[in-house]
């Protein structure tokens, strides 16, 4: 389905899970794409396949810390002169998890957590956030969407005791994805926050969840999500006529309760 021809758009944390389904979800409805993660070469792999399936020229990498300013002002330059016109469709999506509670969790990975989830989070919001909005005006807004689409958590909407230090990571970007749409909104920029209960993908053995602890999530409320099933809920969203803004989205896979 083309129906996000023209746009043009910057995912994080492309190199895995959410982040490569949403750019192939985004590319296989028109979009053109910077896609971004640590990982250069999953990155290159993914662009290969992506130009292979729709065509040279349909993405581009800019690999990189996207918790870094300079990485991040560098993606959205990228986006610009790779494809002759601003990024108008960005997906707040690169962040890690971490096993354990508040008594229980790993300090060590506290801080990385935190800079990675909330603060990278957040610096890129800000960038994209002021470059659409300079890219607007009250004529033009309705012209063509533009979209600020941030990944948070079911945990970030209740609490849960098992994840409260990551969750906490979630609240927080909860918080600041709701204040930068009350900010940017009435200017014509939408900021829509996507909120997936359990995805199965990387993000458990990257967050330290034992094996017994994921299989008990396909015991307790299987079949769980999978990145496609974000994805596509991405999708709709950026594909929404510019006056329509979709603002918050929770999924969970059919069967789970909680959080």
């Amino acid at each position: 389905m083309q129906d996000l021809g023209g746009r043009i758009g910057v995912v994080t944390g492309a190199s895995a899970g959410i982040g490569e389904a949403a750019a192939r979800e985004l590319i296989s409805r028109g979009a053109k794409l910077v896609i971004n993660a640590r990982r250069a070469e999953r990155l290159a792999a993914l662009k290969y396949e992506l130009e292979s399936s729709h065509g040279e020229g349909c993405c581009t990498v800019a690999a990189g810390d996207c918790a870094d300013e300079s990485v991040i002002n560098a993606m959205l330059d990228q986006a610009e002169s790779a494809f002759g016109k601003p990024a108008d469709l960005v997906v707040v999506n690169a962040g890690r998890g971490l096993a354990g509670s508040l008594l229980t969790s790993d300090t060590g990975e506290w801080d990385e957590m935190f800079r990675t989830n909330l603060v990278g989070a957040a610096k890129l919001m800000r960038a994209a956030g002021e470059r659409m909005t300079g890219d607007v005006t009250p004529e033009t807004w309705t012209d063509r969407a533009h979209d600020i689409i941030v990944l948070g958590s079911v945990v970030g909407r209740h609490v849960s005791p098992f994840s409260s230090m990551y969750g906490s990571t979630k609240f927080a970007v909860h918080s600041l994805a709701e204040a930068l749409r009350r900010e940017i909104g009435p200017k014509g920029v939408r900021v829509t926050l996507i909120e997936p209960a359990v995805v199965l993908s990387e993000f458990q053995a990257v967050a330290g969840y034992t094996d017994e602890l994921v299989a008990s999530f396909g015991e307790k409320f299987g079949p769980v999500l999978v990145p496609a099933d974000i994805a596509r809920a991405i999708g709709f969203v950026a594909s929404q006529p510019p006056n329509v803004h979709v603002s918050d989205v929770v999924l969970r896979g059919t069967r789970q309760d909680y959080p």
